[in-house]
């Protein structure tokens, strides 16, 4: 499954924290950000994750994060 979240991760300095956090917390898991997205997209591919707790890791490290469908 791949899901796409919409953040304010501005830089790949926050970026880089993000990644650290998530993939401390969650296993087995493929993800990316695109920067340069007026969005600043987060992307994260896997065959189990919950979307809940990824928005939640986010916010925990002072971002925003919402799912798009």
């Amino acid at each position: 499954m791949v899901e796409i979240f919409k953040t304010n991760v501005e830089n790949g300095e926050q970026a880089d924290i993000i990644l650290a956090s998530l993939y401390s917390q969650i296993h087995f898991i493929e993800i990316n950000f695109d920067l340069e997205d007026c969005d600043r997209i987060l992307r994260i591919k896997g065959d189990e994750f919950c979307c809940i707790n990824i928005i939640q890791i986010l916010k925990d490290n002072g971002f925003e994060c919402f799912l798009l469908k």
